[in-house]
């Protein structure tokens, strides 16, 4: 082999092997102990705007799109012990593991938790957001809740220490007879039939698709507006909200407030379709929970004519 063909194969056998190098990477992500300055800054940051230190517009990166569509992302796994539980009240136990398959075992604090799970069924019906307790010693969360047969979807959201927040989720089949419940695409007031009275509680905001907006929830007992809303953990109220079709969950923070009877949130919905969003507040001592039904169906931010004055 001539001196220029021995120099061209050592130049691709370099390249093959970068790529190799290159790709692991990729695929096995980041240790906890190796993250970079440029992350924990992030990190940071992204505190700043759950404790709502910085104004609406400062959410758009970080609600500009969905989490929480695959059981693997940022080098962590959510591990479900069971895929087919039965029906009924059961036990839901899970690990959280990092790139290397160790189990995860220290988390930030947010909203008072360590890691916040949402169940709902594929076709949005039966939401519980529920706070598992981890067993140190084992590394596996665990938690009871209420399934019927179907298709449920098990969201972890989480932030390990010194990292970013990180949203995972997969799929339980339970057996049974299953009738999927109609497709609602707009409802902006709920009721929330108590022993203690009537609550009704209505949503307003923009929902136009790539806009960061704020959403408003008021919230009436027997028709009279509702200002000491206890505080439920950390905040006067939680909403979460889930695209339909694939589950795609969005981050949406509280925005700083008194008790009642209005709570902001900031969000933005990132393509137009349909979206359900829950409402947890906590009033008299019990947690309540509020549904409504949205279509993100309408004219994107900056696509407007102009005079246009719809919102």
């Amino acid at each position: 082999m001539s001196t220029p063909e021995r120099v061209a194969a050592f130049a691709a056998a370099l390249a093959a092997a970068f790529a190799v190098a290159w790709g692991g990477g990729r695929l096995v992500g980041p240790e906890i102990g190796d993250l970079p300055a440029s992350a924990s800054e992030h990190s940071g940051h992204r505190l700043e705007r759950l404790n709502g230190t910085t104004g609406p517009d400062a959410h758009a990166s970080e609600v500009a799109d969905v989490s929480g569509l695959t059981a693997q992302a940022d080098g962590f796994t959510l591990a479900l012990a069971d895929h087919t539980p039965r029906a009924g009240r059961t036990r839901l136990d899970f690990q959280v593991l990092t790139s290397s398959g160790r189990r995860l075992l220290d988390y930030t604090e947010e909203h008072e938790k360590d890691l916040h799970l949402v169940v709902v069924r594929r076709d949005l019906t039966g939401f519980q957001h529920v706070h598992p307790t981890l067993d140190r010693a084992s590394g596996t969360w665990s938690v009871d809740v209420r399934l019927t047969p179907g298709t449920w979807r098990v969201i972890a959201d989480f932030t390990p220490a010194g990292w970013e927040g990180v949203t995972l989720a997969d799929d339980l089949a339970v057996a049974g007879e299953f009738a999927p419940a109609e497709a609602v695409t707009e409802t902006r007031t709920a009721t929330v039939r108590t022993g203690q009275g009537t609550y009704t509680v209505t949503l307003e905001g923009d929902t136009a698709p790539g806009a960061t907006t704020v959403l408003t929830t008021r919230i009436e007992l027997d028709g009279e507006p509702v200002t000491d809303l206890e505080p439920y953990l950390g905040a006067f109220g939680h909403l979460v909200a889930i695209r339909a079709g694939d589950l795609g969950y969005l981050h949406v923070h509280p925005e700083a407030g008194g008790p009642g009877p209005g709570i902001d949130f900031a969000t933005a919905f990132p393509t137009p379709g349909a979206y359900r969003l829950y409402l947890d507040f906590q009033h008299r001592g019990t947690v309540r929970t509020a549904e409504f039904a949205v279509d993100s169906g309408g004219v994107p931010a900056g696509d407007h004519e102009e005079g246009s004055h719809e919102h």
